[in-house]
């Protein structure tokens, strides 16, 4: 029995051992008879082959070719700058820029490690995709207090690479930068702003920031801006220090800005006129007629104080005057000393209509007055006014006592008591004649309005 559990043991052994070397013969005899096959494939088209290689050393036209794969990315750490590492200068990038309603900022800079056979000399774009896995400076905007890169329908990013390993990096920013504004002299204002780009991450020594073609770096011609046109701009470079990083190279440029001023004409200026001018109208009015008077005067000044409030709260708030408070505030002065004058006419005309009704006669004096309290208009009419009374004739002194008075020495208060007496008659003149305030008023105010006018046209604009 057990010699029968051997002879089995060794029979399967056997057969094992037999059939490995069978399928292994086999495999090798099928696949040598394969190579036999590939090999005369292969020494038939070896120089299709040939030609075919060289017809795909221009990768600029070959669309099979992965981008990675032909700027060689997987390659290479592009979370390094290009020449990391290397006892050579720091790396160069040169900046442009061009400005319409936004900003296009450029990036000119040399990477080696991105160069590719090309027998055109033709490049490769590319968008914002490749961007994010290689490396591109970070230049930031130093005083920038809102920025944003426009991504409408994508990223606004363009990469264009060259076979010598030359890029180009375009993006469009849209920026609202600080800017210390002198606004004393607004809106006739000029203010002198600056745009500065600086590497975050790489001083000096390791990134040089420059322009690529000076003032012509920048180009200005199609600005539009709303409330300024740029009178001059240039372009400039320096050094900035951080006490705990070092020395950084940052690019500037300053803008020398003038504000239009035909929206602050139309919205401001225009209307403020017209408003003086308005109130010059009641100088026109019969004093008599107290509603229309004085509700043209009232319109007048809270339009005036409408056209002030309006104007501070679209403005900065700052500490100083500005000249379009200058000009706001001496018009509103203007406007309310027309008020002003109406009632100082106003009450001159009462006081002598008073006097006049103290001399009348008769009942028809209780009525004209009652009717001037109502509505503000005397009735000249209804008043029976007597004559003003005859000064008694005195008799002549004789020529001693004029002599006498003569030589008397005159009083150490004499010059006051005329003066007084000058003061007292020259009101009671005006008291007398109150409409002739409105006549000096219909000259004086337009001539003084003039003359301010003139004075400050001259001194801001």
């Amino acid at each position: 029995m057990r010699v029968s559990l051997l002879a089995s043991h060794l029979l399967l052994l056997a057969g094992l051992w037999l059939v490995i070397p069978v399928d292994g013969a086999q495999f090798l005899g099928l696949r040598k008879h394969k190579d036999v096959h590939l090999g005369e494939r292969s020494s038939h088209n070896h120089g299709r082959r040939i030609e075919f290689k060289m017809k795909k050393l221009d990768s600029t036209k070959s669309l099979l070719i992965k981008s990675e794969q032909l700027l060689r990315i997987e390659d290479h750490d592009f979370a390094m700058r290009p020449g990391f590492g290397g006892e050579g200068d720091p790396g160069q990038v040169r900046c442009g820029m061009d400005f319409t309603m936004t900003l296009y900022l450029r990036h000119y800079w040399q990477d080696d490690r991105l160069a590719f056979p090309s027998s055109s000399n033709k490049s490769r774009t590319f968008d914002a995709r490749l961007v994010k896995k290689i490396w591109v400076p970070d230049v930031f905007f130093v005083h920038s207090k809102r920025s944003f890169i426009h991504d409408t329908t994508m990223e606004n990013i363009m990469l264009r690479v060259y076979p010598d390993g030359n890029i180009l990096y375009s993006v469009r920013i849209t920026v609202t930068a600080f800017c210390s504004m002198d606004f004393s002299r607004f809106p006739l204002d000029t203010q002198n702003c600056s745009l500065e780009l600086e590497s975050y991450a790489y001083n000096e020594n390791d990134l040089m920031l420059y322009w690529k073609n000076g003032n012509d770096s920048l180009r200005t011609d199609e600005i539009l801006l709303s409330q300024f046109f740029i009178e001059e701009f240039h372009p400039s470079f320096g050094l900035a220090f951080y006490s705990s990083t070092g020395w950084y190279n940052r690019l500037y440029i300053n803008f020398l800005l003038r504000r239009h001023i035909f929206f602050f004409m139309l919205q401001t200026y225009f209307p403020t006129m017209l408003m003086v001018m308005l109130s010059w109208v009641s100088f026109w009015i019969d004093r008599r007629a107290v509603p229309a008077r004085v509700s043209l005067g009232i319109t007048t000044v809270l339009t005036m104080s409408t056209i002030i409030t309006g104007v501070s709260s679209s403005m900065p708030q700052v500490s100083y005057i500005k000249a379009v408070d200058i000009y706001l505030w001496a018009s509103f002065l203007f406007v309310f000393l027309s008020v002003i004058e109406y009632a100082a006419v106003n009450y001159f005309t009462t006081v002598e209509e008073m006097r006049k009704l103290t001399r009348a006669k008769g009942p028809a004096t209780l009525n004209a007055t009652v009717a001037m309290a109502f509505d503000g208009c005397f009735h000249d009419n209804e008043l029976d006014l007597t004559p003003f009374p005859e000064v008694p004739v005195t008799s002549i002194p004789d020529r001693a006592t004029q002599s006498h008075d003569l030589a008397e020495p005159a009083p150490t208060e004499g010059t006051w008591l005329r003066r007084k007496r000058s003061v007292r008659r020259n009101l009671s003149f005006i008291m007398s004649n109150s409409y002739m305030i409105d006549s000096y008023s219909r000259a004086l105010f337009p001539l003084a309005y003039l003359l301010f006018n003139i004075i400050y046209w001259s001194m801001y604009s």
